[in-house]
């Protein structure tokens, strides 16, 4: 790997990271950003036991990204059974949500930041036989020492839109030395791959790692009872979501109540904060929806895989506004019809395929909603939304086969 000067500097100036580390998590524990029991990881500290055998390491940032790690790890898994897998991350409800999803024989720790001894005593901990990087997230002094311990690393599916773009063109020398480490790098699109070129990176187009995901999980003991206490009802939902998707939703709802009074609006706030008005039952609160109310708020984390077994259509949240988008494939695997909204530039490539395969419908105002919601063209849609994710799926096969030749190659030698 070479390390020019952006690099060095970089890693010199890493050391400055561990005496300001232990003040800094604590008062983020205290804000409530941090997890309250395993806060040290951060450090390389109270790291769980590392499993025998051969260890394959995945670090994506935060929820989306971590979710979308299980269908690749499935696949991995089914190839390999020796293999074990460590997953990172950097946020606490990552770590929440995807406890509740973990694949088999996977464990979850919080990535160490980035000074020379936090990443001594992870790696020293783990040693991880082969690091794969998802999307985005590069630690520049972690992906030195790898390369230093001779560990391959990869960085899969990549995305880069044209703002990361230009803040990368800034510390091209950086990402060039960081790029070269790479013995594989993979895109979700051409417009990412192009990027990655001119800053050095040899890339390959894959597509998102998404749709291949496993399902949600949910408690089907009490899906069962809503499924019974709700019976008979429309049900739709707008998750994750934010402020103006709340806004637009709820203004659809009372147009779909005008003709349906019995439809049931199901919000799923991305942040609990988003929602602070009382607009009906909190399942926080262990609050259920009566057959007279016509919004229920789902403002707790880890839920979605029972919403989106309940609602018959989700609008997907983030797609109003500068969020752009969240993942589709989540609610589309569980049978729901796609709503979305036109801003959807983080997650042009999925809704992309799915516009191509008539697998969901673009709404651009609350009328466009609550005419879609009663549009007997949304069974179509969400069976053409099923079969687009049996064929986005094929390119995590592939990616899968090519990441275990790597690796078989590497373990070898």
């Amino acid at each position: 790997m070479h390390r020019g000067l952006a690099l060095r500097s970089y890693l010199a100036a890493s050391h400055l990271i561990a005496p300001a580390a232990k003040p800094v998590l604590r008062r983020r524990l205290q804000r409530g950003k941090e997890h309250p029991t395993r806060w040290q990881e951060k450090m390389g500290r109270n790291l769980a036991p590392r499993p025998d055998g051969p260890l394959i390491w995945l670090h994506a940032v935060g929820l989306g990204e971590v979710l979308s790690l299980r269908g690749l790890i499935a696949r991995l898994g089914q190839q390999r059974p020796d293999l074990s897998f460590l997953v990172t991350s950097t946020t606490a409800t990552s770590a929440e949500v995807f406890a509740k999803n973990a694949p088999p024989r996977t464990t979850h720790q919080f990535l160490p930041l980035d000074a020379p001894a936090f990443r001594r005593r992870f790696l020293d901990h783990f040693r991880p036989d082969l690091c794969i990087w998802v999307e985005q997230d590069l630690w520049p002094g972690m992906v030195s020492d790898l390369a230093s311990r001779q560990v391959p690393q990869c960085m899969v599916a990549a995305r880069m839109n044209a703002a990361s773009f230009r803040s990368h063109q800034r510390a091209a020398g950086l990402y060039r030395d960081l790029y070269s480490a790479m013995a594989m790098i993979t895109a979700q699109d051409a417009a990412t791959a192009a990027h990655l070129a001119s800053l050095g990176a040899k890339v390959k187009v894959t597509g998102s790692l998404k749709p291949a995901a496993p399902l949600l999980v949910c408690d089907e003991a009490e899906l069962e009872r809503l499924q019974r206490t709700l019976a008979q009802r429309r049900i739709w939902a707008v998750a994750p979501a934010h402020p103006d998707d709340i806004a637009l939703a709820r203004t659809a709802h009372q147009k779909l109540r005008d003709t349906d009074s019995t439809a049931l609006l199901i919000i799923a706030p991305r942040l609990p904060q988003h929602t602070l008005e009382e607009i009906g039952p909190r399942r926080s609160k262990g609050e259920v929806p009566a057959p007279d109310d016509a919004v229920w708020l789902c403002d707790t984390y880890g839920d979605l895989g029972l919403i989106y077994r309940l609602a018959q259509t989700v609008l997907i949240g983030g797609t109003f506004g500068d969020v752009e988008g969240h993942n589709p494939w989540e609610a589309a695997a569980l049978g729901c019809a796609i709503l979305h909204g036109p801003r959807v530039a983080n997650f042009k490539t999925d809704f992309a395929q799915l516009a191509d395969a008539s697998g969901a419908i673009a709404v651009a105002t609350a009328d466009d909603i609550a005419k879609a919601l009663v549009s007997g063209d949304l069974p179509r849609i969400a069976e053409n939304a099923g079969r687009a994710i049996k064929i986005a799926s094929t390119q995590t096969d592939a990616l899968a086969a090519d990441l275990l030749g790597l690796f078989d190659c590497t373990t070898e030698t």
